[in-house]
């Protein structure tokens, strides 16, 4: 099943607070769409208020507000989830499982986008040109891609057993002006002179800047096969170094030199997660994940989505850097 994005069309998304949620609530608001946002906070309900949407007091395990958010609307966009390198079990099967089970079963007849990760890949060999055919990994690096895993299984599930309507994105590496997650913790680690280029930082990466995001989510929304996952990125893979110290030259920030050979980053990771996992409090300093998904290539392929889709990426890495100078 389709729907339309058409002006007054009711949408409905968890996560509105974010980087992608904004986005996604403010796309929305300039179709002339009504908007309803997820908000577990003050502080999240003022965010998706001031960014045009009726904020749905309340969070993925409160299926009344859950329900609330969902009835009467056409989409719901699942943006919520822990997306971090580290933190316990339990937390990741809370939210990035059992919530996206949560939002399942409110959806009443509305379409939902998931949005997954190329993470959901780690731990299944080199991620070099993948494609959607490429099976989720039996043995996932980190608990991020295992809990994002199981929830596009949970989504799979559902439109196969109970004939849910869902689709399911997958961006690599969401990036833009408004970044609040991953460009401020490049920016912190390098001021405080931790930052290391894994093997020197020279291997491919595929990106996607967050409207490019927002352009795949809503044609996922109109034109996607339900069941089905689609890779969105900007295009052509670009060099991760270049790609990250363009990033921060862009806020004034230049760019580090030192670096850490990959095979070491490895070892160093490893070792670091079992101490801090049987004797520290906090997260380490390195993970495996961070290695897997910025120390090597990882390059996807949006093929399907441009086919089936009519998706372009029609922001291009020099426009996305130049809107974060002007932004700065």
């Amino acid at each position: 099943m389709s729907v339309s994005l058409e002006p007054g069309t009711l949408v409905f998304v968890t996560g509105g607070s974010g980087f992608l949620g904004r986005a996604l609530i403010r796309e929305f608001v300039a179709r002339g769409c009504k908007v309803r946002a997820l908000a577990r906070s003050d502080a999240a309900r003022e965010a998706v208020r001031l960014a045009g949407a009726q904020p749905i007091a309340g969070g993925l395990h409160s299926q009344e507000a859950l329900e609330r958010g969902c009835d009467g609307v056409a989409v719901v966009f699942h943006c919520a989830a822990i997306a971090d390198d580290w933190g316990t079990r339990e937390q990741f099967d809370q939210v990035n499982v059992v919530g996206t089970r949560n939002v399942l079963a409110a959806l009443g007849g509305a379409r939902m986008v998931h949005v997954s990760t190329e993470s959901v890949l780690l731990g299944g060999g080199p991620i070099i040109r993948a494609t959607e055919e490429r099976p989720i990994a039996r043995k996932p690096i980190g608990l991020y891609a295992w809990s994002k895993g199981l929830a596009e299984e949970a989504v799979r599930e559902a439109v196969r057993d109970r004939g849910a309507d869902a689709v399911i994105v997958r961006p690599r590496l969401i990036w833009g002006a408004d970044d609040t997650t991953l460009l401020p913790r490049l920016i912190e680690s390098v001021r405080k002179h931790q930052f290391r280029w894994i093997g020197g930082g020279r291997h491919l990466t595929s990106t996607c800047h967050v409207d490019n995001v927002v352009e795949g989510m809503c044609l996922a929304a109109t034109k996607g096969r339900a069941g089905e996952a689609y890779f969105l990125t900007d295009g052509e893979p670009i060099v991760f170094r270049t790609f990250v110290s363009q990033m921060l030259l862009a806020r004034g920030v230049n760019p580090p030199r030192g670096s850490l050979p990959r095979g070491l980053a490895k070892v160093l990771a490893a070792g670091l997660e079992w101490i801090f996992s049987t004797f520290l409090p906090g997260a380490p300093p390195l993970t495996r994940m961070v290695v897997a998904l910025f120390g090597e290539e990882v390059t996807v392929d949006d093929g399907k989505a441009r086919r089936e889709l009519g998706y372009e990426g029609t922001v291009t890495p020099a426009d996305g850097l130049a809107a974060m100078v002007t932004t700065a």
